[in-house]
């Protein structure tokens, strides 16, 4: 698990931050990425020393992709039987959002049981 975290961790070292084009320049403009369209735009036309668009090969290996920061897979969790499927050296619970109060309680006892991590355990 842990060589797995440290090779999520340098593929991510790898990949530049994706900065819309021109957002350090005007203020209404936020930082989320747009696609540069542009007929003579610089970062569209991929020139170098500007912005880097994103593109296929900044994509993580498959052995990392869908790992999250703690190093573990996210499983959707609805039912008691799903927490039973789950290895808990691999796997984390990920509890859906149509599921109320009373059952998350017992969803989150069962996993707690089972060993499980839960990674979006909120107050209730």
């Amino acid at each position: 698990m842990s060589e797995l975290k440290k090779e999520r961790k340098r593929a991510m070292k790898k990949k530049p931050e994706f900065k819309r084009h021109e957002t350090c320049k005007r203020a209404k403009l936020k930082d989320s990425w747009r696609k540069a369209r542009g007929k003579h735009s610089k970062v569209r036309q991929k020139h170098r020393g500007k912005r880097k668009m994103p593109s296929i090969g900044y994509r993580l290996p498959a052995k990392v992709r869908d790992l999250n920061r703690a190093g573990y897979r996210e499983v959707l969790v609805s039912t008691l039987a799903d927490i039973k499927k789950l290895d808990p050296k691999k796997e984390m619970a990920l509890i859906t959002s149509s599921v109320g109060r009373k059952k998350r309680l017992e969803i989150m006892k069962a996993a707690e049981d089972a060993g499980v991590g839960i990674s979006n355990i909120r107050r209730i």
